[in-house]
């Protein structure tokens, strides 16, 4: 019966495994998050970074940093509409302004840019392109079915844009065309994650 031990045995054995928490893996959970909180509010309000990372001690500064740029980087996105340009541009600027290697970061931000004009460009034009063709396509399906179902079409008028099946394969298709740029993008966020 000696063998049964209790449930808080077995995770203070589990505890002890882990061994002794390090000053840097505590200063880690205090102040990356501040830093996330940091750069959230960077990016809704008009703050000065570097002004905001010069109350902090060297050892705090780069956990807020981590945080910070973790969150500036999440917040790259492919440019949708006006709003998550500025939010791209906003980001953009506070990671320059985190990071010490800026020629490093500046030669992604380009890259990204690149992206970003590509995207807004030609994979507009793939986009209007790849809509309309679904759209005829949908529209003679349901011709076609609805001429098997009635025996004539003459006289309907069916609005295919608000057919919720047109919606569903709208947005797949969408999807997998912004896919290459969001994977692409991802990409660059890593190497971005991964300057210092």
């Amino acid at each position: 019966m000696s063998d049964i031990r209790s449930a808080r045995e077995i995770a203070m054995e589990k505890v002890e495994e882990l061994g002794e928490v390090t000053e840097e893996e505590r200063l880690g959970w205090k102040y990356v998050p501040e830093g996330e909180k940091l750069a959230a509010r960077y990016l809704k309000q008009n703050l000065n970074l570097a002004t905001e990372m010069g109350k902090y001690d060297e050892k705090a500064a780069s956990y807020i940093k981590e945080g910070a740029s973790e969150i500036l980087i999440r917040n790259i996105n492919l440019p949708q509409n006006e709003s998550t340009r500025k939010n791209n541009k906003k980001a953009m600027e506070g990671l320059k302004s985190l990071k010490k290697d800026k020629i490093g970061v500046e030669n992604i931000f380009s890259r990204i840019r690149n992206i970003f004009t590509h995207y807004a460009e030609q994979g507009e034009q793939q986009r209007r392109q790849a809509y309309e063709q679904l759209k005829a396509e949908f529209g003679d399906k349901v011709q076609q079915a609805m001429q098997q179902q009635l025996g004539t079409t003459a006289g309907l008028k069916i609005d295919i844009e608000r057919q919720p099946q047109f919606q569903e394969e709208r947005r797949k298709l969408m999807a997998q065309l912004d896919s290459q740029y969001t994977n692409l993008l991802n990409e660059y966020k890593q190497e971005l994650s991964a300057i210092v």
